[in-house]
């Protein structure tokens, strides 16, 4: 097995994950690029599961540096299709669970693709662990699914609440992975980034969306100003992926994965136009705004369970973070469509 540095890594390397097989589903995703490169350098034995289609277009994975992505299995398959994923997931120790539909607005338009997805297809992933036997299943859940803060900063103990069909889905899909820790004793974590951002997401987020148009633009448009989010870098989230895999005391339970401090889509906005330095003006755009109840006004994550149990924290603020992803975005801006609104 090759192994790889990682050049000034702030991350400490995993040793137990050295010749481990581990599959990470939804592989073609901006957050399972980073897991998979992530892996690759830790020394596992790394698969992808990508979402089948005719093109053999591996999305964000295309993106992991080539001597990287060579060691790295892909498989095309779909997780609704239960022998395919049989194929898989025999012979892994661990498994990641990151495919889903994440489009917010999308899922007004399509929910019942959605419940397919994330609910059908969490059900397929656990039944499969349960059947071929794992040494531990990773479920990424979202801060979406605590829905508007009740209180602030947001734990674990926070109620759920459904705000939008995608959140909802979600909701669902955490509660199936609970019950198959207390009905069949699966070995399964459950962890919840905040919003995550960084290299190779697309314009349908936020951060890639205002920088995209910023860098080619003398307007950016944007929904509404006043919600506040926790922005979490991806080399970060990625590293409490990692953390919660590895962790023995880490069983049956549910992680935040977070700063501990908000910004408001406006003020985040100004600072990375600031950030760019470009002369551009801010626009809102109506068909961006979600409707009212379903707009999450604030997320404010609470990461101490993660921190005490997981010995997990964030590395970057929010700055360094930004100036990575405006870094990586100027040299690939060619792959966005700024003057396109992205659900």
């Amino acid at each position: 097995m090759k192994m790889f540095s990682s050049v000034r890594s702030p991350y400490a390397p995993q040793k137990s994950l050295v010749g481990k097989t581990v599959c990470v589903t939804g592989a073609g995703g901006f957050i399972a690029s980073h897991l998979l490169e992530r892996l690759v350098r830790e020394g596992a034995n790394v698969r992808g599961l990508l979402h089948y289609n005719s093109r053999n277009d591996w999305g964000r994975a295309e993106r992991i540096p080539a001597d990287i992505r060579k060691s790295i299995r892909f498989t095309m398959g779909d997780i609704l299709d239960p022998s395919q994923l049989r194929k898989a997931l025999t012979g892994c120790d661990y498994v990641f669970h990151l495919a889903a539909l994440i489009s917010i607005p999308y899922s007004y338009d399509a929910p019942e693709m959605y419940v397919s997805i994330n609910v059908q297809g969490t059900l397929n992933i656990l039944e499969t662990c349960r059947k071929i036997g794992i040494q531990r299943l990773v479920h990424t859940s979202t801060s979406e699914v605590y829905g508007t803060a009740r209180y602030v900063p947001i734990d674990e103990k926070h109620p759920l609440q459904a705000q939008s069909p995608y959140s909802a889905t979600k909701i669902g899909a955490d509660k199936l992975v609970e019950s198959y820790y207390n009905s069949f004793a699966l070995p399964v974590v459950t962890v919840r980034p905040f919003n995550t951002y960084g290299p190779r997401q697309s314009a349908r987020a936020i951060v890639p969306s205002i920088i995209a148009q910023a860098l080619t633009r003398k307007m950016v448009a944007i929904g509404s100003t006043t919600p506040m989010r926790d922005l979490n870098y991806v080399e970060d989230t990625v590293d409490g992926f990692i953390r919660a895999a590895v962790t023995s005391k880490a069983d049956g339970q549910v992680f935040n994965f977070g700063t501990g401090k908000d910004i408001s889509i406006g003020d985040l906005a100004k600072k990375i136009l600031a950030l760019i330095g470009n002369d551009v003006t801010l626009t809102t755009d109506k068909q961006r705004i979600r409707p009212t109840k379903s707009e999450v006004m604030r997320l404010q994550c609470d990461s101490r369970k993660a921190a005490k149990i997981l010995g997990w924290k964030p590395r970057h603020n929010l700055d360094e973070g930004l100036l990575n992803t405006i870094a990586w975005m100027r040299e690939n801006i060619q792959h966005f469509k700024p003057t396109v609104y992205s659900k």
